[in-house]
């Protein structure tokens, strides 16, 4: 199945099946990805969007108001359009100032999947959710997004930033 396919058919949902759904990965920037795949990252409750790629996402899409009135909880996904695009706000805290749980994140998952499924999604770009200030592993969120998308023909790719060498160099450093 190609990743410009917009619909799979039976055999392709079952093949995914069968052989384990993955997501794919990129390395670049996210807002690269293609101008019709839907967009995804975590937020908390309160709609801060004050740190992390949360900014941008707040900068470019705006639509705070629009977010607060779903008036979602943890574990839900709030929705906005922008260029015949959905852009999702996984709910996975209270307040900005707390840390997600792999609960919280799995369920605003699976609630971002039904709408997804609803309305006929089929391709999400997203960076590393809940990995980067909010500390959880990737390791652990990727078991999530492969059991919750599993039996779907939902493509996920995830992006991630090439690791500039001074960063690198400061990490070495900080182990001595």
């Amino acid at each position: 199945m190609s990743s410009g396919t917009q619909t799979a058919s039976r055999a392709d949902i079952v093949k995914l099946s069968d052989d384990g759904w993955k997501p794919k990965y990129v390395t670049g920037d996210l807002f690269s990805c293609p101008a019709d795949d839907a967009l995804a990252h975590c937020i908390s409750e309160d709609c801060r969007m004050g740190a992390g790629i949360a900014v941008v996402f707040k900068k470019r899409f705006g639509g705070v108001p629009e977010l607060k009135e779903q008036k979602k909880l943890t574990g839900q996904c709030a929705v906005l359009t922008s260029h015949g695009r959905f852009v999702y706000y996984l709910i996975t805290k209270k307040k900005a100032s707390h840390k997600p749980t792999y609960d919280s994140l799995g369920q605003s998952l699976e609630d971002m999947k039904s709408h997804c499924v609803k309305n006929g999604v089929t391709r999400i770009s997203m960076p590393r959710i809940g990995c980067g200030l909010d500390r959880l592993e990737w390791s652990e969120v990727s078991k999530i997004l492969e059991q919750v998308f599993q039996h779907t023909n939902i493509t996920i790719t995830v992006y991630s930033l090439p690791q500039r060498a001074e960063t690198t160099v400061m990490k070495e450093n900080m182990r001595r």
